[in-house]
């Protein structure tokens, strides 16, 4: 997998003292992540292997200011930039507010970091990206943004709280190819910035970074729930740590606790309160990237979120280092529609609700504990559920007719009709009712 990347370095080298200029330069280019700059202290270049001593001599405050002097304005969340790249300085102030520290990081663009996962980008799913700091969420973001509105133009609109994703200044960075840029003047407009984009550009897809607060949660929900792909990030490392997070945790759906009926707690074998997904979430995909070259990418959040309250392992798609041969690698990205249910005899009771709740079924399988999900595409179940008055759809028919997928119907959209049905079909099917049913 070919990756191409520019990273304008020698621009942010430049702002160095010549000293450290020199000694930056002397480390390979394709792994210096960061170098930290404190006041007092030996000066750092952060590499991918570790820290490396740029100098014995300490850092001054006349450094700094000479450094400092050599960059844009900081903005209220304490970052500049360099015109015309994608590098990003942070800095530490007293409580004087006078810098006493600066990390000039190093900013990236790179290609075919996203081949993997691009089905999905291309699906018009939405995505979640989660991960620590530093393994390559933000380059991500720029990729896809590109990848949609130069290759499948689309109207992409990127929300740039921190001039982060498509560099500084007026002029958006090349990188995010034809994609717009919404600069977001303090870091607490960034909520409004993303329903503005929404409301006043027609965006077919948003590309935001760090969703943090409950207002832009809330703001991801409205935009998600008008039809538009989002496209972000989040703080987290990964989908247990959200679904924890009370302020984030309705990415993914929320988490609410059920108090059940004596009977109903009988009948799930569980104590009487319970933690239960409140809704279908915002994202569609969730991706935790575990480092900069390895992630896994749990194609239907909704189903995630409900393994993991139910204590199991979620069903997720392991890639290692994009780096590795493609002998070590999945054969092809396993989008939507590469979800074929006979690849995988292991694989749990795909069920596609046709005219019926989404919702209603998944509470069902939770209630019943099954080893089953739902599935958005009719092509990928292994069962396909119904209203009786729609089970004449002919895409549905045309299906069971070439495929052979059991279609099964219901009379009203209710959860006792749902469970009678599932009870009665893992009855007539030995082999579903000892692999699915709990």
């Amino acid at each position: 997998m070919k990756q191409t990347f520019t990273d304008d370095l020698r621009l942010l080298t430049m702002t160095l003292p010549s000293p450290l200029h020199e000694a930056v330069e002397a480390l390979p280019a394709d792994e210096l992540l960061e170098i930290i700059l404190d006041l007092g202290r030996t000066p750092q270049a952060r590499l991918d292997r570790g820290a490396v001593e740029l100098s014995n001599r300490p850092i001054a405050r006349e450094l700094l200011t000479e450094v400092v002097s050599a960059l844009g304005d900081f903005g209220a969340d304490n970052r500049a930039g360099i015109e015309g790249t994608l590098h990003r300085i942070s800095a530490l102030r007293n409580r004087r507010g006078e810098i006493v520290g600066l990390t000039l990081r190093v900013g990236r663009a790179m290609q075919g970091t996203i081949d993997l996962v691009r089905e999905y980008v291309e699906s018009g799913s939405s995505l979640l990206l989660l991960g620590r700091p530093g393994v390559g969420k933000t380059t991500k973001l720029r990729e896809i943004a590109r990848v949609l509105a130069d290759e499948f133009d689309r109207r992409v609109v990127v929300v740039d709280t921190s001039n982060e994703i498509a560099g500084d200044g007026d002029v958006p960075h090349p990188a995010i190819g034809r994609a717009r840029r919404m600069q977001v003047p303090h870091p607490n407009r960034q909520h409004a910035i993303m329903i503005e984009a929404v409301e006043n550009h027609m965006p077919e897809a948003i590309i935001v970074d760090e969703i943090g607060t409950a207002e832009e949660a809330l703001a991801a929900r409205t935009i998600a729930e008008r039809g538009v792909q989002l496209i972000a990030t989040a703080h987290g490392n990964s989908l247990d740590n959200l679904v924890m997070n009370p302020t984030l945790a309705d990415l993914v759906g929320g988490v609410q606790t059920v108090t059940l009926s004596d009977e109903e707690a009988r009948f799930r074998h569980s104590r009487k309160s319970v933690n239960e997904r409140k809704t279908s979430p915002t994202f569609d995909v969730v991706i935790e990237l575990t480092e900069r070259k390895a992630f896994t990418v749990h194609p239907d959040s909704a189903d995630a979120v409900d393994q993991l309250l139910m204590g199991r392992t979620p069903h997720g798609v392991r890639f290692g280092s994009i780096a590795e041969s493609t002998e070590t690698q999945p054969a092809a990205p396993v989008g939507p529609e590469h979800e074929q249910p006979t690849e995988d005899p292991d694989h749990p009771l795909r069920i596609h609700a046709h005219a019926l709740s989404r919702d209603s079924v998944e509470r069902v399988i939770r209630d019943m504990r099954l080893d089953a999900r739902t599935v958005r595409s009719p092509e990928q179940a292994d069962l396909i559920l119904t209203l009786r008055s729609r089970a004449a759809d002919p895409r549905i028919l045309n299906l069971v007719a070439t495929t052979g997928i059991p279609l099964r119907q219901v009379k009203k959209n209710t959860t006792a009709q749902i469970r009678r049905l599932l009870q009665t079909t893992l009855r007539e099917n030995d082999e579903w009712e000892e692999r699915f049913a709990s």
